[in-house]
């Protein structure tokens, strides 16, 4: 597959992992969804010249003032009012509900596989836009923390971090979103990555906490598509991942209950995160990566 042929961030996401590791892959993505941007007439980066810096490895050659360089051979980049040095942070559900799927492997990937593509590919499309980025990886309790560099290591330490272990039963995301509290110690970006199988009462006044102190927070709620929509028929035993209940039911009686339920957990968490003036999106795990990274990156373009 040549990542200039078709766009990655438009292709599904478990027939990418079957091509290479998760650092080609969210190279492949974010090559894909930047290049979607430059050509779109919503332009990704700002018109609005504001000054020069050095050239650094890996800058896009095309801003490189070569006026400049033939003059007085120093190499300089332009800048625009949109590269604002932004501090995010990342925090990531690797809790063993995140490692569920509702098809077999191949055909889709787990939660987890899915969130960690995901965070790859924000953390280094971030990167490319000079912001700080950091991760906080969380089961019940946190097993990563990264703080937030923009150094050209970073990418390195985050890739590093997300095959770390991990998997506890539990997802303690107070105390991930705290952690998140003492990183970012002015006014920046929180992604969460969840399915949000946590304990909302304690999940809200954390995000609530982060939003007070000016940060923007967005919540990427990752779900698969079997748990969305109930489609399974016959006598079956339900087990929850996180505390070994097992109940047996025949899918036909619990498919409306369960439709219901989901439909309200999710208009519940939308209306709780908005009105604390966070952003909410349902991921599903066969969505591209595009559509998340698109809200992503318009939350980033939004702030002042």
């Amino acid at each position: 597959m040549e990542s200039s042929a078709v766009r990655a961030d438009l292709q599904d996401p478990a027939a990418l992992a079957s091509l290479g590791h998760l650092e080609v892959i969210a190279r492949w993505v974010v090559d894909g969804f930047l290049s979607g941007l430059h050509r779109s007439p919503r332009k990704g980066f700002s018109v609005e010249f504001a000054d020069f810096r050095p050239y650094q490895p890996g800058d896009d050659l095309r801003y490189v003032d070569w006026k400049i360089a033939a003059r007085s051979d120093r190499w300089v980049v332009k800048q625009y009012e949109e590269e604002t040095n932004l501090r995010a942070t990342l925090i990531l559900d690797v809790s063993r509900s995140m490692e569920w799927r509702g098809a077999p492997a191949g055909e889709r990937l787990t939660k987890r596989g899915y969130a960690e593509q995901l965070t790859a590919a924000l953390a280094l499309l971030l990167l490319r836009q000079r912001d700080a980025v950091g991760l906080v990886r969380f089961d019940d309790g946190v097993r990563t923390s990264v703080p937030p560099r923009a150094r050209t290591t970073q990418w390195r330490r985050v890739l590093g971090a997300l095959v770390e272990p991990s998997g506890g039963r539990a997802s303690d995301v107070a105390a991930a979103l705290a952690q998140a509290a003492r990183l970012v110690t002015r006014r920046g970006m929180v992604i969460l990555l969840s399915d949000l199988l946590v304990d909302a009462d304690a999940a809200l006044p954390a995000l609530r906490g982060l939003r007070a102190a000016g940060h923007d927070v967005t919540v990427l709620h990752i779900m698969d598509p079997a748990e969305r929509s109930f489609t399974l028929t016959g006598e079956a035993q339900f087990a929850d991942p996180e505390s070994d209940l097992a109940v047996p039911a025949a899918g036909a009686d619990v498919r409306a209950a369960y439709d219901r339920t989901v439909a309200t957990v999710i208009e519940e968490w939308r209306s709780a995160l908005g009105a604390i003036g966070a952003r909410y999106e349902l991921v599903l795990t066969d969505q591209p990566y595009a559509m998340p990274l698109r809200r992503a990156f318009d939350a980033r373009q939004r702030r002042p």
